[in-house]
C-alpha cells in the first residue's frame, strides 16, 4: 500500500491528509498565496478546510511565525472565502 502524504494542520494541530487541507505558500520573493494546486514552489503551511481552525491560527498569529513576515488581511479574507 502506498504511504499518502500527510502534514499539520497549523491551526489545530491535528496530522492530516495533505489533499484535505488547504495550503499557503511563501515564495523566494517572500509574496504569501493560497496555492489551490498545493504544487507551487516556496515554503508551504497547511490549514483545515474550517473557519475554527482558520480563526485560531490568526489569533495565535501560527502563519505569521511559521513565515517569519507580517500576512496582510487579503490573504485571511481569500482563505474565509475558500472555507
Amino acid at each position: 500500500m502506498k504511504n499518502l502524504p500527510k502534514r499539520t494542520c497549523i491551526g489545530c494541530n491535528e496530522i492530516k491528509l495533505k489533499k484535505e487541507l488547504i495550503r499557503i505558500v511563501k515564495n523566494k520573493e517572500g509574496q504569501i498565496s493560497v496555492d489551490k494546486t498545493g504544487k507551487a514552489n516556496g515554503r508551504g503551511a497547511y490549514i483545515c478546510d474550517n473557519i475554527e481552525c482558520l480563526e485560531k491560527a490568526i489569533k495565535t498569529k501560527r502563519l505569521e511565525r511559521n513565515f517569519e513576515t507580517k500576512i496582510s488581511d487579503e490573504i485571511y479574507e481569500e482563505l474565509r472565502k475558500m472555507i
